[in-house]
This record gives structure tokens, sequence and C-alpha cells, in this order.
């Protein structure tokens, strides 16, 4: 029988961002992103930026809060040590970026873009991801927590050691990901997008086998 250790030991490996105390962060302003540009030990905060266009931007020990990017490819995004609260990412092209020791926290990234996107001790949390893409992704030691991530996709993304705790999944596209371990117990959907041969150690509850039922040709009356 499955016991809250199990899952702990998902997530309690991931480590937290080193971000300095808020109050010593000085607040950055910024009207533009250019390419390659460096950001450190700062706070960005109420800020909204459009039609940004930059590659390799690079985050270090940095606080954003109520930030909203709109209309923007900012492919190649570098963050390390990095908290995001209360931010709107929707759209935004981040494929190909990195992402270590990062926390998002309610925040909302409908169809953000992370194909290709490496992300390593990272935290998802309260946070609304439908249609965002972690298509070729690989994702180690990663955790999403009470999050949306209907019709997300996460097509032959690599996981190890990724937690889904309590999210809503419904259609989320799993094909080509080996899911051995994963454990979606505890999370929301009518269905998922996956291949039978990627199934065997998947740690599902009961009343969501009925899901993959049809992929075993099973009827259930």
């Amino acid at each position: 029988m499955k016991n809250k250790s199990d899952k702990a030991d998902k997530t309690d490996k991931i480590e937290p961002p080193k971000l300095p105390d808020p109050a010593l962060l000085p607040q950055q302003p910024i009207d533009a992103l250019q390419t390659k540009e460096e950001y450190s030990r700062c706070q960005i905060s109420d800020v909204q930026l459009e039609y940004q266009e930059a590659e390799k931007v690079s985050f270090d020990k940095v606080l954003f809060k109520n930030v909203i990017i709109s209309e923007s490819s900012l492919r190649a995004i570098e963050l390390t040590d990095v908290v995001f609260e209360n931010c709107d990412f929707s759209n935004v092209d981040f494929s190909e970026a990195f992402i270590h020791r990062t926390e998002f926290r309610q925040c909302k990234m409908i169809g953000t873009d992370f194909t290709r996107a490496r992300f390593q001790n990272v935290s998802v949390t309260d946070s609304l991801c439908d249609f965002a893409s972690f298509r070729f992704g690989k994702l180690k030691l990663t955790a999403f927590g009470q999050c949306s991530l209907n019709t997300a996709d996460f097509y032959q993304a690599d996981f190890q050691k990724v937690a889904f705790d309590e999210c809503k999944m419904d259609q989320a596209v799993m094909a080509g990901v080996k899911l051995k371990d994963t454990d979606l117990s505890s999370c929301e959907f009518t269905g998922l997008q996956v291949d039978i041969e990627d199934l065997p150690g998947c740690i599902i509850a009961a009343d969501q086998a009925a899901s993959f039922a049809g992929l075993l040709g099973l009827v259930i009356k």
C-alpha cells in the first residue's frame, strides 16, 4: 500500500532556489529584454512586457512578482535560483530554456512553449498550464502540485523523478514518455494520450484504470 512517504521521496530531494532575503533584493527597472542580457540579485515586480524578442537572457537569484509577458519570444532563457509569484507567461516561447532551482507559484502559463527545455530542481504549484508544451524536454527532479495541465503536451519528454500531485490532466499528451514510477494516482483525468509500451510501472488509482482500458483492448461494463 502506498503511503505519503512514497510520494515525498519524489519531491523532497528538489533543491529550492538559493534566493537572498527579498528585502535585500533591489528593484530592477526593465523596459525591454536584449539577447544575452544578464540580471542578477534583484527583484522585478508589477511589470508588463509585450512583444519581447530575445535569446539567452539570463536571470540568477531573481524574484519576479506580478509580472506579465505577452506576445513574446524568449528562446533559450536561462533561469537559476529564481522565484515567480503570480506571473503570466501565457503563449510565450520559452523553448530550449534552461531552468534550475526555480519555483513557479500561482502563475499562468496557458499555451506556454517549453519545447526542448531542461528542467532540474523545479516546482510548479497552483498554476494554470493548460495547453503548455514540454515536448522533447528533459525534466529531472520536477514537481507539479495542484496545477491545471489539461491538454498539456509532454510528447517524448524525458522524465527523471517527476511528480504530479493533485493536478488536472485531462487529455494531456504523454506519448513517448516512459512513465515507470510516475505517480498519477492523485490527479484528475478522463483520458491521457499515452503509448501502451510506456505504461509499465506507472502508478494510478483503481478508479483511473478505465482511462487506459481502450489501450489494452478491454471493454468495461
